[in-house]
């Protein structure tokens, strides 16, 4: 099979709301407190990388006020432009490839963006230039090759398909360029890229409704990709999409991991 760089999970795909949906059950409490660690406030200016969905720049919006600003860019701002809170400007922007826009900003906040990205220290330069001195970055990414499997408990027949087209789909993942190691490398990078302050945690569930529905809608996308490759038959997905359906299954997701730094201020060089 050749090497295929374009994303897996479209945006212009009917499942990416009910991904996006999903992720925001699962994360945004966790992304949320983050932006609280960081002091987000009032006047802040905030650009939201890859933003898909839209509740973390309609949450930033909401926190900055109307002194404040909160731009909020993506490849593809389909979703973004038609569920976008008020206050929050929407702009097409590919973070790898296209100057960083018009700053500097307090925080640059990207969360599954880099693993998916192909230049990712491209990308990731571009958000530190972004940045006004004292500004904070937080990136947020996943980490497959760390906690690999979607039933960690594997106990029986069902959870072993799932977990064997969970392998599947991190295939697919790795011939588009992901690095499915990605997130423990975030504190290391950050400090690279001249961060100061530079912190990181980890959080995934373990089991929650939105697992299953993010399971299903993740299947539906890239069920045609599975089965191109011989990863899976038609049979094992439809097997699979009714043991999700059933409840029975207790579904985790890669841990999320979350660092975060500052640019320094002069007085600190």
């Amino acid at each position: 099979m050749g090497q295929d760089n374009g994303y897996l999970l479209d945006n212009a795909q009917v499942e990416a709301g009910a991904r996006f949906d999903a992720l925001s059950a699962l994360f945004d409490a966790s992304t949320f407190r983050h932006f609280e660690t960081v002091g987000v406030d009032k006047g802040w200016r905030c650009w939201e990388v890859g933003a898909g969905g839209p509740t973390v720049s309609g949450w930033l919006a909401e926190r900055v006020g109307p002194r404040g600003r909160v731009l909020a860019t993506d490849i593809d701002v389909s979703w973004t432009e038609t569920a976008t809170a008020e206050g929050v400007e929407v702009l097409r922007h590919d973070v790898a490839l296209d100057e960083p826009p018009a700053g500097p900003f307090d925080l640059v906040h990207a969360r599954l963006v880099l693993v998916h990205v192909a230049d990712r220290d491209a990308a990731l330069r571009s958000m530190v230039r972004a940045l006004r001195p004292g500004g904070w970055l937080l990136i947020e990414d996943a980490d497959p090759a760390l906690q690999p499997l979607i039933c960690p408990d594997e106990y029986g027949p069902e959870q072993e398909l799932a977990n064997r087209l969970r392998r599947g789909f991190r295939q697919l993942l790795q011939q588009r360029g992901a690095d499915l190691s990605y997130g423990r490398k975030l504190p290391r990078l950050l400090r690279e890229v001249g961060l100061a302050d530079v912190e990181a945690d980890a959080y995934f569930p373990i089991t929650s409704p939105a697992c299953d529905v993010l399971e299903a809608a993740t299947v539906h996308q890239v069920r045609d990709k599975l089965t191109a490759a011989d990863l899976a038959t038609d049979e094992e997905i439809e097997r699979h999409l009714a043991n999700v359906a059933s409840g029975r299954l207790d579904l985790a997701t890669s841990p999320m991991i979350s660092s975060w730094g500052r640019r320094p201020l002069e007085d600190d060089l």
